[in-house]
């Protein structure tokens, strides 16, 4: 008698079952070292975004809606439900371009994965081990999924880490949890169904505040399926890579379904991390590096400057491209802003992009002379490299110029620990005393001994 075969496993089932099997025990210590990283990276940038306009209207709505939860929302002393949590502190995470990247996935982690995984772990008092786990499990998905989709829905006006995040969230959220791998994949079926955002905020109009909003609502999304899905509430299991499914409906021929599995459990998303330098796109990243140093260590004059020529890949330039950003949100996206605030001032400086900096009128007239070039090597290389060319012609007839593949903060150029701590202590000193930054830390370097979350995130709040 013929003995009929089971059905294979599809890339979404043999990528949750994997990140469900997750241990500390079972991953290279590396890989846990690089989540903690991750984690105060996206602290540092929630606890200094928590401070922006659209941090507080998002946490004053979330509390008017009432305080019946468990979880912090960062800077405020009332608790939450958990999927109120992750919105508030997805929003502040994303919310001043800090937060770090995976730049071939081109999706934004940290400010997803880890405020979903922080609130589900207090809901359910989880131990920092669970965590851990969750940031790795998390990172792993968003990034799969992000390379999966491919760049066709982006290069559409789709916001890639809107699209993969509420999956990266869920799974995130989910592994911290404890689901188990039916629930897992329930959650993630109905993740797909909130994969949503329009990247309108870099069309040149200003971009508002849409955009800090996304993480938010993908770290929410992803939350809320894990508590559906433990409660019952069902899904289709290929609502990823089916018929119909989240690649399918976005990518369709483009789609990239084998990056779901491919190399599972031998290069990890944790390890590959792009760290961000400056308040700024990542695109933008590269030229304002080059022309810090090109100009020397003083700012220029606007005047001392005559042109400077930036090549970039097409996509960059059709991205970012806005002479005259409106707002601050179209200033962090502008390369003739960033470029000519990268001559003229401190480019890592926040209040440099403050509506009253935007609108200064030597830095706008400067722009206008910032030439934007497609550079057939920097177009060659994306998305794997987010490289410039940069050409500088003073005032004096003096040219300058160089060219890199990768800024530094990105894995072939990496920030060294110290640079890691510094940008930390930075962002979390505008909330936080000295004493409760070094708190912080060392509670994040011995995560996996935390008995609870919360001895962490007691420290986050008001």
């Amino acid at each position: 008698m013929k003995q009929e075969s089971l059905p294979a496993r599809s890339g979404s089932q043999e990528l949750i079952e994997f990140v469900h099997a997750l241990s500390l025990e079972r991953v290279p210590g590396s890989v846990a070292d690089y989540a903690k990283w991750c984690l105060l990276d996206s602290l540092g940038c929630t606890l200094f975004g928590s401070r922006q306009p659209w941090a507080k209207i998002m946490a004053e709505e979330m509390l008017a809606e009432g305080s019946n939860g468990r979880s912090s929302i960062v800077g405020r002393k009332r608790t939450v439900a958990a999927p109120a949590a992750a919105l508030c502190n997805g929003t502040a995470t994303h919310g001043f371009e800090l937060d770090d990247l995976l730049d071939e996935a081109i999706v934004h982690p940290g400010a997803i994965v880890v405020p979903a995984a922080l609130a589900a772990a207090e809901a359910v008092d989880a131990p920092g081990s669970r965590l851990l786990l969750g940031i790795i499990a998390g990172y792993e998905a968003i990034n799969r999924v992000g390379l999966a989709i491919g760049l066709e829905p982006a290069r559409r006006g789709h916001h890639q880490t809107a699209l993969a995040g509420p999956v990266g969230a869920a799974i995130g959220a989910g592994v911290v949890m404890n689901l188990d791998p039916g629930q897992l994949i329930t959650a993630v079926g109905l993740a797909c169904s909130t994969s949503s955002g329009t990247k309108s905020f870099a069309a040149g109009t200003g971009g508002g505040m849409m955009k800090r909003m996304h993480a938010g609502r993908a770290a929410e999304a992803g939350v809320r399926m894990c508590q559906l899905a433990a409660r019952g509430f069902t899904a289709p299991p290929t609502a990823l890579d089916g018929r119909l499914g989240l690649l399918e409906v976005f990518s369709g021929q483009s789609a990239h379904p084998e990056q779901l599995t491919l190399d599972l459990g031998k290069r990890w998303a944790v390890e590959h991390v792009y760290v961000k330098v400056y308040p700024c796109c990542a695109w933008i990243q590269a030229t304002v590096q080059q022309l810090v140093a090109l100009r020397g260590p003083q700012p220029l004059d606007a005047r001392q400057v005559k042109t400077a020529q930036i090549g970039m890949c097409s996509y960059a330039i059709g991205n970012n491209g806005n002479v005259a950003p409106p707002d601050t949100m179209g200033a962090q996206y502008s390369l003739p802003y960033c470029a000519a605030l990268a001559l003229t001032a401190d480019p890592g400086d926040p209040a440099n992009f403050a509506p009253e900096a935007v609108d200064d009128p030597a830095r706008r007239e400067l722009a206008r002379r910032i030439e934007l070039v497609v550079d057939p090597q920097m177009e060659a290389v994306y998305p794997k490299h987010y490289g410039a060319r940069v050409e500088l012609e003073l005032g004096n007839g003096e040219r300058r110029g160089s060219a890199v593949l990768d800024p530094h903060g990105m894995p072939a150029d990496p920030c060294t620990e110290s640079e890691r701590l510094e940008k930390f202590s930075r962002l979390a000193s505008s909330v936080k005393s000295s004493a409760a930054v070094a708190e912080i830390v060392r509670k994040v370097r011995s995560a996996e001994r935390l008995h609870s979350v919360r001895e962490l995130t007691d420290l986050l709040r008001d």
